[in-house]
This record gives structure tokens, C-alpha cells and sequence, in this order.
């Protein structure tokens, strides 16, 4: 049997990873998932395949599931807020179902 749940994708800078998980993990979300990123937008053209020149300037998309919207919604909100001013970034919310959701 599967419960709805929010997904919150944050794609961003890696050079402000750290600061943006501190901001899942104060919310009180149980975990994420984070991979390289890469595309095009209004800041230019980012890869993924390729090394950046430096590391901290390459991109990542960082997924965060919980139970609650409300949740995902401050997450989301509180990154954009705190970062988006001054680093690319983008986020969004995805309605999913889940299968285990005492884990989230």
C-alpha cells in the first residue's frame, strides 16, 4: 500500500551544499539524496560529465521526501531565501507515493 509524501528537489551550487542541508536537517527531515547536476539556465551552462575547474562551482540536486507538505514547503522556502539572491539555484515540490512511510 502506498501514502502521498512531498518531494523537494534543490538544484544548486555545490559550493552551498553544506549550508542547504543544515536547512533540511533543522527542519527535521530524516534524510536526502544528492547526485551531480547539470543543464542550462540564466546563469550559463553547467555539466555534469565533465571536472569542473573547481569542484566547488559544479552543480547537485538534492532530493528530500517527508510525510509532511508543510515540511517540504519550509525547506524549500527557508534555501530560496537564505541563497538564491546570490547563488543559482531552483526548487521545486513533487506530490509522490511511497511505500515505507515510517521512514520519513
Amino acid at each position: 500500500m502506498t501514502h502521498k509524501a512531498t518531494k523537494t528537489v534543490i538544484i544548486t551550487e555545490k559550493l552551498i551544499f553544506d549550508g542547504v542541508v543544515r536547512i533540511i536537517d533543522e527542519a527535521g527531515a530524516s534524510g536526502y539524496t544528492v547526485v551531480a547536476a547539470g543543464g542550462k539556465g540564466s546563469r550559463g551552462v553547467r555539466t555534469s560529465g565533465r571536472a569542473a575547474v573547481v569542484d566547488a562551482f559544479a552543480n547537485v540536486k538534492i532530493e528530500v521526501i517527508t510525510a509532511s507538505r508543510e515540511m517540504a514547503e519550509q525547506i524549500a522556502e527557508k534555501v530560496a531565501a537564505q541563497y538564491f539572491e546570490n547563488y543559482s539555484g531552483v526548487t521545486y515540490l513533487e506530490e509522490v507515493e511511497i511505500l515505507r512511510v515510517h521512514k520519513f
